[in-house]
C-alpha cells in the first residue's frame, strides 16, 4: 500500500464506521430493510455478486458457525472460499475472509477506497436509496472475493432475510439454521412471520437447508419452498447427525449422515448445539453437487475436525479455566451454561456486558448461577447498557452473590481475571464486544506468560 499504508488503512475505517453514526442521527435516510439501496450500490460497481457461486446463510442462532463450518469443509475439499460474517469481534478485516484468513488490510482498504465515492453519491442524491453501512460492507465483501476469484462465497444475513443486503444473490444453496422470536419490531412478532421473512432467501429452483424449525416456521419455509420450486432438506429428516458420548469444553463425536455421505468426526468445539451446525454445513456443501460422496465424507472429516470459532464457547485457557462467549440471547446463554455445567471445581468469576438491546432477565437467569462473583461492564460505549443498572438486576435476582462494576472493559477484564487459582474459572459473556475485547486481553497475558516461562527454562 505504500507509505501511506497506515493512514490509508485508518480513512478507510472511520468512513465504515461513520456511516454507522450517520445511521443513528435524527431524520437518517438510510433504508435498514430495503433492498434498493445495495442494488443501487450494486449497479454502480458492475455487479460483482453475478460472478460468485454463493452458499447463503440465515438464521436466528447458529448462522455464524454454520457459515464458518461450511468454509472449513469446503477448504479441505480444496475449493478457495470467501466468507462473509458479522460482527467482528478485534478487527474489521475478521468480516472478510479468503482462503480460511482474514483479508489483507490493504485490500480491504483498497475496496472501501473504490466504494466509497458511489456511496457518498447516492448519499448526495436527494432522489436516490442510500445505501447503509451493511450495504457497504456486504458490497465490499463480494467485490473481494470477485477480485479475488474464489472458488465459493459463504455469505452470513445479517438481519432477517429478505430485505437483508446479502440477499442480493442468487444463491447455489440457502440454509436457515434455526428460527427463534428476535427484533420483533422488524421482523415480526411471531414465528410465522420471522420465517416468512428468512424464507425470503429461498430462491427458484435453488437447494434449501434447514434445521430443526419450530413446527409454524417450518411449514413457513415449507410454503416458500414449494411456491419457487426449490428443493428443501430438513435436519432429522432428510439429513442427521449423533452424537456418540458426552459433549465436553473440548468437543465432541459424531457420526453424521446425509444420502450416500456418512462419516464419524471429533468435532474440537463446545457447546452441544455445534453438533447440529455442523451437519448442516455438511448439507450445504452436498447440496452444492460439486464433490463425490467419498470425496465429501474425507473432507469434511479433515475440515470439521480442525474447526475453529473463535468468540463461541472458546477456551483460552485451562488452568485457571478461561472461556470466552458471545452469548447475547437467552438461547445462546443457556447452550453456554449446559456446556459448562461439571466443569465448575473452584470460584467462577462471571465478567458480563450486555447491548441495551438485548433482554437481560433472560440471560441473567442462565449464567447467574454458574457465579460465585460477578463483574459488570460496558463494552461498547454506545450500545451496552449502564453497568449499574445490570448489578442492580444482579443484586434483585441473587441478593447473595458479589457483584462488582467495572466500566472500562479491559479494566473489567482484569480485574475478572485477578486472583484466581488453577482450579477457578472465569467467564466472559453477555456481549460480542465483550468477547473481543476479553480476547486481546487473554491471549496476551497468555504470549506472555508463555515467554516468561521460555525465558526461565532456557
Amino acid at each position: 500500500m505504500g507509505r501511506d499504508a497506515p493512514g490509508r488503512l485508518d480513512r478507510a475505517y472511520a468512513w465504515l464506521e461513520g456511516l454507522i453514526d450517520l445511521e443513528r442521527t435524527p431524520n437518517a435516510r438510510a433504508h435498514r430493510l430495503s433492498l434498493a439501496p445495495a442494488m443501487a450500490l450494486l449497479d454502480r460497481l458492475g455487479h460483482p455478486e453475478r460472478d460468485l457461486s454463493v452458499v447463503h446463510v440465515a438464521g436466528s442462532k447458529g448462522k455464524g458457525s454454520t457459515a464458518l463450518l461450511a468454509e472449513s469443509v469446503l477448504h479441505a475439499a480444496g475449493e478457495r472460499v470467501g466468507t462473509f460474517t458479522s460482527p467482528h469481534l478485534e478487527r474489521w478485516s475478521e468480516r472478510f475472509r479468503i482462503g480460511g484468513e482474514p483479508v489483507a488490510e490493504r485490500d480491504l482498504a483498497r475496496v472501501l477506497d473504490e466504494i466509497r465515492p458511489h456511496v457518498d453519491a447516492l448519499r448526495a442524491d436527494s432522489a436516490a436509496p442510500v445505501p447503509s453501512f451493511f450495504d457497504a460492507a456486504t458490497a465490499a465483501a463480494l467485490l473481494l472475493f470477485r477480485d479475488a476469484g474464489v472458488d465459493r462465497v459463504v455469505l452470513e444475513v445479517g438481519l432477517g432475510g429478505r430485505l437483508d443486503s446479502t440477499n442480493v444473490v442468487d444463491p447455489a444453496v440457502s440454509c436457515i439454521t434455526s428460527i427463534e422470536l428476535e427484533h420483533t419490531d422488524r421482523l415480526g412478532d411471531t414465528l410465522a412471520a420471522i420465517a416468512r421473512e428468512k424464507a425470503g432467501i429461498v430462491k427458484s429452483g435453488r437447494p434449501v437447508v434447514t434445521g430443526r424449525l419450530p413446527p409454524e416456521a417450518a411449514g413457513e419455509v415449507a410454503v416458500r419452498a414449494a411456491q419457487v420450486g426449490a428443493p428443501l432438506a430438513v435436519l432429522g429428516t432428510d439429513f442427521d447427525v449423533e452424537r456418540l458420548g458426552e459433549a465436553t469444553l473440548r468437543g465432541m463425536r459424531l457420526r453424521v449422515r446425509d444420502g450416500d455421505v456418512c462419516f464419524e468426526v471429533r468435532l474440537p468445539l463446545a457447546g452441544s448445539h455445534q453438533a447440529d451446525n455442523a451437519a448442516l454445513a455438511v448439507a450445504c456443501v452436498r447440496r452444492l453437487g460439486a464433490h463425490s460422496a467419498p470425496a465429501l465424507a474425507h473432507a469434511a472429516q479433515i475440515g470439521l475436525g480442525r474447526a475453529v470459532l473463535p468468540g463461541r464457547i472458546e477456551v483460552l485457557g485451562e488452568r485457571p479455566l478461561l472461556v470466552v462467549d458471545a452469548a447475547h440471547t437467552e438461547r445462546s446463554a443457556a447452550a453456554l451454561a449446559h456446556a459448562l455445567a461439571g466443569s465448575a471445581r473452584g470460584r467462577t468469576h462471571l465478567l458480563l456486558s450486555v447491548s441495551s438491546d438485548k433482554r437481560h432477565a433472560e440471560i441473567l437467569a442462565h449464567v447467574l448461577p454458574l457465579a460465585s462473583t460477578v463483574f459488570v461492564t460496558r463494552a461498547e460505549p454506545a450500545r451496552s447498557r449502564d453497568p449499574e443498572q445490570i448489578a442492580q438486576a444482579i443484586r434483585s435476582a441473587a441478593p447473595l452473590l458479589a457483584v462488582r462494576t467495572v466500566e472500562d472493559p479491559v479494566a473489567a477484564v482484569l480485574a475478572a481475571r485477578r486472583g484466581l487459582g488453577p482450579d477457578d474459572r472465569l467467564v466472559v459473556t453477555g456481549s460480542v464486544y465483550l468477547a473481543g475485547a476479553a480476547r486481546r486481553v487473554l491471549r496476551a497475558e497468555g504470549t506472555a506468560r508463555e515467554g516468561a516461562r521460555t525465558r526461565s527454562s532456557s
